[in-house]
């Protein structure tokens, strides 16, 4: 219980720090557009780029199965129609898994000089992907989503227990 807690209250803490980019966590695609989870978080690193918190963005995730689009260039498409530069963004399209996500960001920041992140994913995600992006070296701090797609108790519940899960899962096998 306490782990969870400890999860849920890191998941509602963002950072308030400038980075140099913002790594945003891929999320499934629907119909080349992506889900409305996926949404929520590239809306949070769209601000963040406006507001000038980070200078560039790093889409992640590759092609799901039946998906005719990568996670990452469907997020990079939906960015640079809400007004970010397509200069600004960078994608990595290999990844299947978190660890993967945050391991190809890695790759493509350090070519381009990159060297301070923000973390970009739902609140209940954040503790587990931020202490993976430090595993890998990432110099990352989080930044939840203000607004989840997973607003009812029960939803909450089981996102809580699920990142719990693989929390635990994660810290025994560091995969």
């Amino acid at each position: 219980m306490f782990t969870a807690s400890h999860i849920y209250i890191y998941g509602n803490t963002p950072s308030l720090i400038k980075a140099d980019a913002a790594i945003v966590l891929g999320a499934e695609v629907w119909n080349n557009k992506p889900s409305p989870v996926f949404r929520e978080r590239i809306n949070h690193a769209v601000n963040l780029y406006k507001a000038r918190d980070v200078s560039k963005l790093i889409f992640t995730g590759g092609v799901g199965v039946g998906k005719p689009i990568s996670e990452a260039e469907a997020g990079k498409l939906y960015a640079v129609n809400n007004g970010v530069d397509e200069l600004d963004i960078l994608t990595e399209t290999k990844s299947r898994t978190t660890n993967q996500n945050l391991k190809y960001a890695k790759e493509i920041a350090q070519q381009h000089n990159l060297s301070k992140f923000l973390v970009v994913s739902d609140p209940l995600h954040m503790k587990r992907a931020v202490e993976m992006a430090r595993n890998l070296g990432l110099d990352a701090f989080p930044s939840p989503t203000p607004t989840t797609r997973y607003r009812s108790f029960e939803s909450q519940l089981q996102f809580l227990s699920r990142e719990t899960y693989f929390y635990f899962v994660y810290l025994i096998f560091r995969a």
